[in-house]
């Protein structure tokens, strides 16, 4: 394609896939695309490893990663342990979701688990130290102005740094902050994500940085899952699209299998924008896990970043494990991210395939669009 991104990245088509599978991300990177690997839960080992299999598998094409430094949350800057972050769970908290297991006919544990602190931000610069190790081509950071160190870092060893963005004034911090690429994220996204939608994100997000004399590219992102869909963001200005929950249903994703099934099933209705998983409003499959966490008369709230998911995060891995193996409470409690996309996303397919369908998809809404102009 002749858009400016492909040449910078070396790249087929500007197909941006973000995925917690490293073989969703080598697939996409070998189908033409760019995949991006979500590092923020691997320990510093792990994603040396992770990142080695990749290196291995993409032959020098161009990949990269997303490590997750939050600009805001629990603790920071007070350097606390795991148990020090744990002991600040409330045990009001863990009363309560001891009973929505109950409800649902899960017997608790003698120790309820206590996750690790991935979106804490503490891990940042160690995860940040291995993926620079290898020959990535972008790192990117969410929630918040990436951190000195990431910019600083990405500048010293000539890798872009992207950053994730949902209002036009974040998109402005971010410029200003020095960042080579930005992800406007409309709110039909899975995951964290804002309020406003992509058809009006985008145009807002390219006039303010316009005003402003930043020519910084712009990737679209939220709900998209059809070259038909890139296109228009495309057609709007954008320099191509970040996508994420359409590797979900993909062959080589590791989604819980029950949870796929529930994706397949779905309606883009079937989302909501919930922080009872993070603490932050993030967009993912309604479920009695999501509807436990609705604002109430009581005032119950979920606890900041990263405590919610430290509390959250073991529960609800055991409710995968419990709903693969048929179990009626757990299959009703299930959850993950997903964006309202998931009402296209009907079959499990081969990453490459999906690939190969954006492709054909963005092909025939370019000509659609090449019929309508006057001769």
């Amino acid at each position: 394609m002749k858009l400016d991104i492909c040449q910078q990245f070396g790249i087929d088509f500007p197909l941006f896939a973000f995925s917690h599978c490293r073989d969703v991300v080598a697939a996409v990177t070998n189908a033409g695309g760019f995949g991006v690997l979500g590092a923020t839960a691997y320990t510093p080992e792990q994603l040396d490893r992770e990142l080695s299999w990749i290196d291995d598998h993409v032959h020098g094409k161009p990949y990269g990663a997303d490590i997750i430094v939050p600009a805001k949350f629990e603790g920071k800057g007070e350097k606390l342990s795991k148990g020090d972050l744990a002991g600040r769970i409330p045990v009001e908290h863990k009363e309560f979701v001891a009973g929505l297991l109950a409800e649902h006919g899960i017997e608790p544990e003698a120790s309820p688990r206590i996750g690790g602190t991935m979106l804490s931000g503490d891990t940042g610069p160690e995860l940040l130290e291995v993926a620079m190790s290898h020959p990535i081509k972008l790192i990117a950071n969410a929630l918040g102005v990436p951190p000195d160190y990431m910019l600083e870092a990405g500048r010293e060893r000539g890798v872009p740094v992207a950053a994730l963005v949902g209002a036009k004034e974040h998109a402005l911090k971010q410029a200003a902050a020095g960042v080579d690429l930005i992800v406007a994220q409309g709110t039909e996204a899975g995951g964290h994500c804002g309020e406003v939608s992509t058809l009006v994100l985008i145009p807002e997000v390219l006039d303010a940085l316009e005003a402003n004399g930043s020519d910084i590219p712009v990737l679209a992102a939220g709900g998209i899952v059809t070259g038909r869909q890139m296109a228009a963001a495309v057609a709007m200005g954008a320099s191509g699209a970040w996508t994420g929950s359409v590797w979900l249903t993909t062959e080589e994703a590791e989604t819980a299998p029950h949870t796929v099934q529930k994706m397949l099933a779905a309606t883009s209705r079937d989302t909501v924008r919930s922080a009872g998983r993070t603490g932050k409003p993030s967009r993912q499959l309604v479920s009695d896990w999501t509807n436990a966490w609705l604002p109430n008369d009581e005032g119950r709230k979920p606890l900041p970043l990263p405590l919610q998911s430290m509390l959250s995060e073991p529960v609800l891995r055991r409710v995968d494990a419990l709903a693969e193996q048929g179990h009626q409470g757990a299959q009703a409690l299930a959850t993950y991210f997903v964006g309202q996309g998931v009402g296209m996303m009907n079959k499990v397919k081969p990453a490459r395939e999906v690939v190969a369908d954006f492709i054909e998809d963005y092909l025939a809404a370019a000509e659609r669009l090449g019929r309508s102009l006057p001769e």
